[in-house]
């Protein structure tokens, strides 16, 4: 059964090409749960069969993860930032909660949005605080552009080196998960120990 969907997931991505991958991903971004893995894994498998281009995928991958983060970010500071500034006593979220979190995207926005696209479940979500808080729109852009292309490269390359054997994909997708954290907890350590010496004026 699972080979027969492997096979119905290649087929899919191959017919759709790179606007499929484009419009799966941007669902996938957005708050829709799809995961990323079953569109890119088969598109880097694709492309070791030479199908498909690796860099065209690694393109139409970050620019429709771009499209749904940026869905979700709009609604959140065209509608979420409206409700909660007038309703939000209601749901115990203060205007001075609504101050803090804009407080902390004006500090913390970059490496918060960044980290967040590689967190498996936090992904899809990250955007919604980053548009309530008014995030610089520039700064969102390039950062959950980068922490997009990161892991989307690296499931593209799992596809393309080991996508034609479902076992080896099941074992290693744990420790991209696990490899995936590590690396934000190694980012976050390290971002906390420049805050940290940082002059006490830039605080």
């Amino acid at each position: 059964m699972l080979h027969e969907f492997v096979d119905w997931v290649l087929l899919t991505v191959d017919g759709w090409g790179y606007t499929g991958i484009f419009i799966l991903m941007a669902i996938e971004s957005s708050l829709i749960p799809f995961p990323s893995e079953v569109v890119l894994i088969p598109a880097g498998y694709l492309a070791y069969q030479g199908s498909m281009s690796l860099a065209m995928i690694l393109v139409s991958a970050v620019l429709g993860s771009l499209l749904g983060a940026f869905l979700n970010y709009g609604f959140a500071l065209l509608v979420g930032r409206p409700f909660l500034e007038r309703y939000g006593k209601y749901f115990f979220v203060r205007p001075t909660l609504l101050h803090k979190t804009d407080a902390f995207f004006e500090r913390h926005g970059a490496i918060s949005t960044f980290t967040g696209r590689l967190i498996p479940g936090i992904r899809q979500l990250v955007s919604l605080p980053a548009g309530l808080a008014r995030m610089r729109i520039w700064t969102f852009a390039v950062y959950t552009g980068i922490g997009a292309g990161i892991w989307s490269a690296v499931l593209i390359a799992l596809g393309f080196f080991i996508g034609g054997n479902e076992q080896l994909i099941q074992d290693n997708l744990p420790l991209v998960t696990a490899g995936a954290l590590a690396f934000v907890g190694i980012t976050l350590a390290g971002y906390y120990i420049w805050q940290r010496r940082q002059p006490a004026s830039m605080d």
